[in-house]
């Protein structure tokens, strides 16, 4: 049987530290995908477009890769997926409370998915999308935590 993962997150943008995840995933799974949620509450800074075409440019050399967007529950996005495990990057602390509480929704929704937690590499721990948004925003140049070139307009 096939061992699908599903790397989901908003991804605005999609960092080195996400490419540093997915990499040492596929090293773990036949597949994964990288899911896109759309959290209709928030708005996204680079639009959702951009950012698939910058993800499936990064990741055009491992077919095992793919990328969706998805809207709703992460575990029903799974379950149709048949995607029985998610992955998720932890930089400290902080992220595993969040992320501990929001593994156990989504086993409550489907008793068959099972969370990985995946420790950032240490190089990468201070990386954090919210942190490159606001570079971008106030003019600074971006591009050394992005595993593509970033190009695109400042808001």
């Amino acid at each position: 049987m096939e061992r699908i993962a599903l790397f989901p997150g908003s991804f605005d943008p999609f960092t080195k530290g996400h490419l540093d995840i997915v990499m040492r995933s596929i090293s773990l799974f036949d597949r994964v995908i990288i899911g896109i949620g759309q959290n209709t509450s928030k708005t996204r800074y680079f639009p959702l477009e951009f950012m698939e075409e910058k993800i499936r440019g990064v990741f055009k050399e491992y077919p095992q890769v793919s990328i969706e967007s998805y809207q709703g529950f992460t575990a029903d996005f799974a379950k149709k997926r048949n995607a029985k495990f998610i992955i998720r990057g932890l930089r400290n602390t902080t992220d595993f409370e969040y992320e501990c509480g929001i593994a156990q929704a989504n086993k409550f929704l489907w008793d068959e998915l099972e969370t990985i937690f995946l420790i950032t590499s240490p190089e990468l721990a201070a990386v954090s999308s919210s942190i490159i948004r606001d570079l971008h925003r106030y003019g600074a140049k971006a591009d050394h935590f992005l595993p593509y070139e970033l190009n695109y307009p400042t808001k």
